[in-house]
C-alpha cells in the first residue's frame, strides 16, 4: 500500500506541487496577520476560587474595577506645579471619554498620597475598563488608549518635558503578544542562514540544502494560517506562535534532511531519480510519519489540561507537525523526482565537505561501543544523572524578574511603579465577601468582622496595604468605624468612587483589595495569596455564614499551577504510554519501546535539572539577557516542554531503530545492525540535531520570559538526547540486550561484529 501511494504520488508530481503552491498562496495572507488572533491570558475549564472571585464582582458591581490600566505620569516640575495640574486634567478627560473606560480613579478622587512619588514628580491614576467589552477590545484598547493619551498630551500647552506610561494588566498582555510576534519574526531571520550554512555542510551541495528551508517556512506559514481559522473557534494563546515557528521549522528540516539523505543515497545506489523518490517515501518516509506521530501523542495529550493556553499549544503543534510530516513525505519527494541529480548542484562543494559527513569516524566509534558497552552506559548514565541532579531543588512559581519584558512602555510603567513603591495596586490580591440574603455589610458585627480580617491582613509583612470599607478610615476603633457608618448613604455620597468600587448597591456585598509590598516578588504573591485564603476561611467572628472566595493576579496563578501539578502526572503518563505503544506496533518489539520511552524520560529530566540551574538558580543566567536568577520555573514550561520534547526527541530514536530494524531484518545480526544502523544515521541525527538547537537556542534568547524558558529547554533536551541518549546510551544498550531487543516479533542470531 506503501508503495502504491509513493508511485502515485511521484506519478502526479507536478499535481503535488501546483495543490501545495495553492495551499500556500491560500493561507499566506492569515499567517502574516496571525498575532492578531491570540491571546495573552488565558482561561480555565474547570471552576476555580478565583474565578468564581471575579464572577462575583461581575455580578454585584455595575461598573467594577475587575480590569483596569495605570497610567503613570512622570513630569520635569512638581505635581502641585500648573503644568502638571494642566496635563492631568487633560489626560483625565481623554481617558474618561474612551468608550471602554467606566470610570477614572486618581490621586484627586481618593486623596491618597500613595498616588504621588517621594520626590513629587511622579503620580499615577487608575482607568477601569467595561467588563462588557474586555474580550472583544482586547486587541484594540492598548493602541487606542495610547494613541488618545498622546494626543492629549500633544494638545496641553506646556506638556513638553512630561512622560505618560501605559501599563497595566492589560498593557502588559499587548505588549507581551507584539514582543512575540516580533520575537518569531527575528527569531526566523536569524536561525534560517545558520541552518542553510548547516544543511551545506551536510549535504555538499546548495540545492539540496535549499530543499529543506524551503519546507519548513512551508510549514510554518500554512500551520500559522491554519491556526488563524482555529482561533475562530477556540482561544489561541500567544505560545502558539512562537511554539509554531520553533517546532515547525525544526521538524520540517529534520524530516526533509531524513528524506533528501535517503534519496540521494537510493540514487547513488543507481536507481532512477523516480525510483529513488519512491524507495524514499517507503523507508524515510515510514520513518519520518512514525516520528512525527510520536510528536503529535504529546501535543495532543496537551488537550487534555485544563488550561486554554497548554490546549491551544497542543492544538497548534498538532497542526504544524502535522503539515510538516505531509509536506515532508508529498511535496518534497515530487520535488526531488523533478530535480533528480540536480540536488548536487554546485558539485564544487562537495569535495571540500567530503569529510564532514563521512561515516568513518562514526564506524571507529560504532565498533568501540560494540566492544565496550558497559563503559559507555556508565560513563552515559553519569553525566546524565549529574544534569539531572538540580532537579531535586525545583521550585515551581512566578518568577521573581524578568517575567514582563523590561523594554516595553508598559514594563517602564511598572517599573516607575515600583520605584514610587505602588507596582502592587496592578496585581491585588481581591477578597471578596458576600453576605447572607437580607443581610447588609455595615451591620455593627459584620463591620466588626470586616476590620479583624483587615486588621489581620495588614499585619502580614508582604501587604503593602488593605483597602476596603473598613479601612476607608485607618486608624479607626471598631466603635469609631461602627458610628462613621451610622449613616451609611452619606458616607457613599462622600466617597462615590471608592464605595463604588468596594461596596454593592445593595450592600451585601464587599471586596477587599490586598495590595502587596513591592519587596515581595511574584512567587512571594502567590504565598500571601495562599496565606490570605487561609486566614479568610478561618473562624472571623462577625463573618459567620459569610462566602469568602480570594481571587486576582495570584490567586489565578495557585489555582493555575494546582491544577497543572496535578494534571501532569496523568499527561505524563498518557504521553508514555501511547508512545510505547506505537513503538511497540511499528518495531514488534517490547523492550526497545520501554528502553526509548525510559531513556526520553532521562534526556527530558536531565534538560529540566540544566533549566533549574540556569534559570532558578541564575548559573550563567546573563549570558541569556536576564536581570538575575527568577527564583522560581513557571509551571506550565514543564508541562509543554515535556509534551514537545518528547516527542521530538523521540525522532532520533525512530530514525535509529529504523535503520537498525532495516539492516536486522535483512542480516539477522543485532550487533551487525546496531553498529551499521549507527553509522549510517549518525551524521543526520547529528546535523539535525545541530539544526534543532540552533532554532530552538535563538529562542532561548527572547525578550518573553515563558519563551524563553521553553527554548532553553528545548535546545537543551535535544543537545542531550543527540550526543548522550542517541549516540551513547542507546546503541550501548542495543549491544547489550542483543536477540532480546526484537523479542517477541523476532528472534534473530546474536553474531560478534566482523573485524
Amino acid at each position: 500500500m506503501i508503495r502504491a501511494v509513493a508511485r502515485w504520488l511521484v506519478r502526479r508530481r507536478g499535481w503535488v506541487v501546483a495543490a501545495w503552491a495553492a495551499v500556500t498562496l491560500l493561507l499566506a495572507p492569515r499567517a502574516s496577520h496571525v498575532h492578531e488572533a491570540l491571546i495573552v491570558r488565558g482561561a480555565y475549564d474547570r471552576p476555580t476560587a478565583a474565578a468564581r472571585a471575579s464572577q462575583l464582582i461581575k455580578d454585584a458591581f455595575p461598573q467594577p474595577i475587575a480590569d483596569y490600566v495605570a497610567l503613570v505620569v512622570h513630569g520635569p516640575v512638581p505635581v502641585t506645579d500648573e503644568r502638571f495640574d494642566r496635563l492631568l486634567d487633560s489626560l483625565t478627560v481623554a481617558t474618561a471619554r474612551r468608550p471602554y473606560v467606566t470610570q477614572v480613579i486618581s490621586l484627586r478622587t481618593l486623596g491618597d498620597s500613595g498616588f504621588v512619588s517621594a520626590d513629587r514628580r511622579t503620580t499615577f491614576f487608575i482607568a477601569a475598563l467595561a467588563p462588557v467589552a474586555n474580550d472583544d477590545i482586547s486587541q484594540n484598547l492598548v493602541p487606542d488608549l495610547r494613541a488618545a493619551v498622546a494626543d492629549a498630551v500633544t494638545r496641553t500647552p506646556g506638556s513638553d518635558g512630561f512622560t505618560v506610561l501605559v501599563t497595566g494588566q492589560q498593557a502588559l498582555d499587548y505588549d507581551v503578544r507584539t514582543v512575540s510576534a516580533e520575537d518569531a519574526t527575528r527569531g526566523e531571520r536569524r536561525v534560517i542562514p545558520l541552518t542553510l550554512l548547516v544543511l551545506i555542510a551536510a549535504f555538499g551541495a546548495l540545492v539540496a540544502a535549499v530543499l529543506p528551508v524551503l519546507i519548513g517556512i512551508l510549514a510554518i506559514t500554512i500551520a500559522l494560517g491554519l491556526v488563524t481559522i482555529a482561533a475562530q473557534w477556540t482561544p489561541m494563546s500567544v505560545f502558539v506562535l512562537n511554539i509554531a515557528t520553533m517546532v515547525g521549522l525544526g521538524v520540517g528540516i529534520d524530516y526533509s534532511l531524513l528524506i533528501v539523505t535517503r534519496f540521494r543515497e537510493e540514487l547513488n545506489r543507481g536507481l532512477t531519480p523516480r525510483d529513488a523518490a519512491i524507495r524514499t517515501v517507503q523507508t524515510a518516509g515510514m520513518a519520518v510519519l512514525t516520528s512525527g506521530l510520536t510528536v503529535v501523542v504529546g501535543f495532543a495529550a496537551l488537550l487534555t489540561t485544563p488550561l486554554s493556553e497548554t490546549k491551544s499549544v497542543g492544538l497548534g503543534g498538532l497542526i504544524v507537525v502535522a503539515v510538516a510530516v505531509l509536506l515532508a513525505v508529498s511535496l518534497l519527494p515530487a520535488l526531488l523526482a523533478i530535480l533528480g541529480r540536480q540536488i548536487d548542484r554546485p558539485r564544487w562543494l562537495a569535495r571540500p565537505l567530503a569529510r564532514v559527513h563521512a561515516p568513518t569516524g562514526w564506524e571507529r566509534w560504532a565498533r568501540w561501543l560494540g566492544r565496550h558497552p558497559w563503559h559507555a552506559v556508565a560513563l552515559g548514565g553519569a553525566l546524565v544523572a549529574l544534569c539531572t541532579f538540580p532537579l531535586s531543588a525545583i521550585r515551581f512559581g512566578l518568577p521573581a524578574a524578568n517575567w514582563f519584558p523590561p523594554g516595553t512602555e508598559s514594563g517602564r510603567g511598572l517599573a516607575a511603579l515600583r520605584t514610587m513603591g505602588v507596582a502592587g495596586v496592578i496585581t491585588p490580591i481581591r477578597v471578596v465577601v458576600q453576605f447572607p440574603e437580607g443581610e447588609r455589610a455595615l451591620a455593627a458585627p459584620h463591620l466588626r468582622g470586616l476590620k479583624t480580617l483587615s486588621d489581620s491582613l495588614q499585619r502580614d509583612p508582604r501587604t503593602s496595604s488593605v483597602r476596603g470599607v473598613a479601612t476607608v478610615r485607618p486608624g479607626l476603633s471598631a466603635l469609631r468605624l461602627f458610628l462613621f457608618y451610622s449613616d451609611p448613604q452619606a458616607v457613599r455620597v462622600r466617597y462615590p468612587e471608592f464605595f463604588n468600587a468596594y461596596l454593592a448597591a445593595d450592600g451585601r456585598t464587599t471586596l477587599i483589595d490586598v495590595i502587596p509590598a513591592d519587596t515581595v516578588g511574584f512567587t512571594g504573591m502567590m504565598d500571601l495569596a495562599r496565606r490570605v485564603r487561609t486566614m479568610a476561611h478561618g473562624n472571623v467572628r462577625g463573618l459567620e455564614g459569610t462566602e469568602i472566595v480570594v481571587g486576582g493576579f495570584a490567586a489565578t496563578s495557585v489555582d493555575l499551577q494546582d491544577d497543572l501539578l496535578a494534571d501532569l502526572p496523568s499527561v505524563v503518563g498518557l504521553i508514555l504510554a501511547t508512545t510505547a505503544l506505537m513503538l511497540f506496533v511499528a518495531f514488534r518489539s517490547l523492550l526497545v519501546p520501554l528502553k526509548a520511552v525510559l531513556l526520553n524520560c532521562l534526556s527530558v529530566g536531565a534538560a529540566f535539572g540544566l533549566t533549574v540551574l540556569v534559570f532558578q538558580e541564575g548559573w550563567g543566567a546573563q549570558i541569556l539577557g536576564l536581570e538575575g536568577a527568577t527564583e522560581a520555573v513557571f509551571v506550565v514550561v514543564p508541562v509543554l516542554v515535556f509534551a514537545t520534547v518528547f516527542g521530538l526527541s523521540m525522532d532520533y530514536e525512530v530514525f535509529l531503530l529504523a535503520r537498525i530494524k532495516e539492516v536486522f531484518d535483512k542480516t539477522g545480526r543485532n550487533d551487525h545492525a546496531t553498529m551499521e544502523g549507527l553509522s549510517a544515521t549518525a551524521s543526520v541525527i547529528t546535523f539535525a540535531a545541530v539544526i534543532m538547537v540552533l532554532v530552538f537556542g535563538v529562542f532561548a534568547f527572547s525578550r518573553v520570559l515563558a519563551v524563553q524558558f521553553i527554548g532553553f529547554g528545548l535546545a537543551v533536551a535535544v543537545l542531550l538526547d543527540a550526543t548522550l541518549i542517541r549516540m551513547v546510551l542507546v546503541p550501548a544498550i542495543m549491544h547489550i540486550a542483543g536477540r532480546w531487543n526484537w523479542w517477541p516479533g523476532v528472534r534473530g542470531r546474536s553474531a560478534q561484529p566482523p573485524e
